[in-house]
């Protein structure tokens, strides 16, 4: 079978999944939130499309490494195992020179069109997680998705500075945000897939650590970003609106985090991680409508 699958033509759809779009579609979301909260108005439509297509190349970039180095990992996944790479239908070869041209591609456009500032950041990003994470922190510590979370947390940073031109602490917030959503986030996966992670050899903290302490960790992780997501209310960064929305959907992530300390539910695991998703897009999206019906900050 993997002779047949070797020999398969590579498609657009196989170059596409290199790039891990459903991922990259939520950094953008990310990267244009933190564009649109760093300016009362309308971003700048040129800054808006290449600053977001920038970054999205350069994020396209950093998963196609991904594909490239684990590979051998995929291989052993019931989650990954027919990824492009891994089944041999894009070459390491191939996937190498996709990956450089995307990360040339986007930082080159970020350099002439938005900001050097912006292109760094980004390209710290891009070896933050695609190098860093994918090739050191991974198989070295069960703390690796928190270390490692820097880089994933960074869109909203970027698309602040794709804008401004300068770092402000309410784009650090936004990191803030995600970077304490991350864990949860991924731990609840990684509980679902254990003994995957267990087998190719991942220490994912389930499998060092155990499954109920993981779950603790979880809710602790969900209190802590709870608290952190009422902060750009705190800071007039945002609104009533921002805060009812925090409230509430934190209060959802705050129950799936109990549900799975519960332990009663067997799909609690891949529910918490569905609702993760749901909420991060939710609170950004509230955010940002809140940004315009109630503008208190003055930035």
């Amino acid at each position: 079978m993997a002779d047949v699958q070797q020999t398969e033509k590579a498609t657009w759809r196989d170059y596409k999944e290199l790039t891990k779009p459903n991922v990259v579609l939520l950094m953008i979301l990310c990267s244009a939130i933190g564009m649109f909260m760093a300016v009362p108005g309308m971003v700048p439509l040129d800054v808006l499309i290449l600053g977001n297509l920038g970054i999205a190349m350069c994020a396209g970039a950093a998963a196609a490494v991904n594909h490239l180095v684990d590979q051998r990992v995929d291989q052993q996944m019931t989650r990954t195992h027919n990824r492009p790479v891994a089944t041999g239908r894009v070459s390491n070869a191939h996937a190498a020179v996709f990956a450089l041209v995307m990360g040339g591609l986007g930082m080159i456009i970020l350099v002439v069109f938005i900001n050097s500032l912006t292109a760094w950041l980004t390209l710290a990003s891009l070896v933050g997680y695609a190098f860093i994470y994918t090739m050191f922190l991974k198989r070295a510590t069960p703390q690796n998705i928190v270390i490692g979370g820097l880089a994933g947390a960074a869109p909203p940073l970027l698309g602040w500075t794709a804008v401004t031109g300068e770092i402000h602490g309410h784009a650090l917030l936004l990191v803030l945000i995600i970077f304490a959503w991350t864990p949860p986030h991924f731990w609840a996966l990684a509980i679902h897939r254990r003994e995957e992670y267990a087998a190719v050899g991942i220490p994912m903290l389930p499998v060092t650590h155990g499954v109920a302490f993981t779950k603790l960790q979880i809710l602790l992780y969900t209190i802590i970003m709870f608290l952190i997501t009422l902060l750009p209310y705190a800071t007039r960064m945002s609104g009533p609106l921002y805060l009812l929305g925090a409230v509430v959907l934190g209060g959802g992530f705050l129950y799936w985090a109990i549900e799975l300390m519960r332990g009663k539910n067997p799909g609690a695991p891949m529910e918490t991680f569905k609702y993760s998703i749901i909420y991060l897009m939710a609170l950004f999206v509230v955010m940002l409508v809140d940004h315009y019906l109630f503008p208190v900050s003055t930035l």
